[in-house]
């Protein structure tokens, strides 16, 4: 069974007295009273609400010195560090980026974690199916992996989990378009973050009508990454992921429920497609002309 050594992921690691209480305050996940080795997928918003970053975040046992380890998108990886490093201020923490020396391994179907002794292994926090990951030394990565990267995220893709750079841009979506409140990301009991009232007033009054959602091609291809979804000439979403007839997209439910109704076809790239809703969400697609 597969496990693959993800090389687009990338490691920072969080440590000092006041790492808790310094994310806690930053970040959209509800991270105090992690036991070591339990996660929570998060992001750090600007604070218009938007997302900049989303990562995992993992609570480390005292045995590796403690804090958060992070895993995170190894392209925004040092932009992250930076950000982090920013709101700093006086608090006692310290922030490494680890992506040149600690690599991100993951395993799905009946593929067993590594042994402790690798890293820090935990599952992943957003769906049981996803399987683990694991934080080890780079050196091992390669003799940890049985399948591919490309493997991981057709399996990433056929559960409909959306990643930032992929599947949204950074800086353009909120929590709820991504579906992080669908997924663990959002804590909305925790208290303030960055971003945070813009968050909780979308959860409160219900005005997200835009959605990640699954799109399934009636010929069996998918169109590429990045392509509009059309109803008619109007466009109603944008693909991310997408292989094997299928893709994970992001569009406006509003529109499509629209679409639907009045029997125009949903295409992209000239090719049908039909809009699933993840068996995840606890979203539904609005009755057309509704406003979800």
């Amino acid at each position: 069974m597969p496990s693959a050594h993800l090389t687009d992921r990338g490691t920072l690691k969080v440590t000092g007295e006041d790492a808790e209480s310094f994310l806690q305050n930053l970040v959209t996940a509800d991270l105090a009273g992690l036991e070591p080795g339990q996660a929570r997928l998060s992001a750090l918003l600007a604070p218009q609400g938007k997302i900049l970053f989303d990562f995992i975040a993992v609570r480390a046992g005292e045995d590796i010195g403690g804090g958060f380890w992070l895993d995170v998108g190894r392209a925004v990886a040092p932009d992250l560090a930076k950000r982090l490093s920013f709101y700093k201020l006086r608090a006692k923490v310290a922030v490494e980026d680890l992506s040149e020396t600690i690599a991100i391994v993951a395993g799905w179907g009946e593929t067993p974690p590594p042994a402790d002794e690798y890293g820090l292994v935990y599952n992943d926090p957003r769906l049981p199916s996803l399987g683990w990951r694991a934080f080890v030394a780079a050196s091992d990565a390669g003799g940890l992996s049985t399948g591919t990267a490309e493997a991981y995220h057709a399996h990433r893709l056929a559960y409909c989990v959306p990643e930032g750079g992929k599947d949204y841009a950074f800086g353009e979506a909120f929590p709820h378009e991504a579906d992080l409140d669908q997924l663990g990301g959002v804590d909305f009991a925790k208290g303030c973050y960055v971003g945070q009232e813009v968050v909780s007033r979308m959860e409160h009054r219900g005005t997200a009508r835009t959605r990640i959602v699954q799109a399934v091609f009636a010929n069996g291809i998918a169109a590429p990454e990045g392509t509009d979804i059309l109803a008619g000439d109007r466009v109603v979403g944008r693909l991310g992921s997408a292989g094997e007839g299928r893709a994970i997209a992001m569009v406006r439910l509003d529109r499509v429920a629209d679409a639907v109704a009045a029997g125009t076809p949903l295409t992209a790239g000239a090719m049908v497609l039909t809009i699933v809703v993840p068996t995840w969400a606890r979203f539904r697609m609005p009755a057309s002309g509704e406003s979800s």
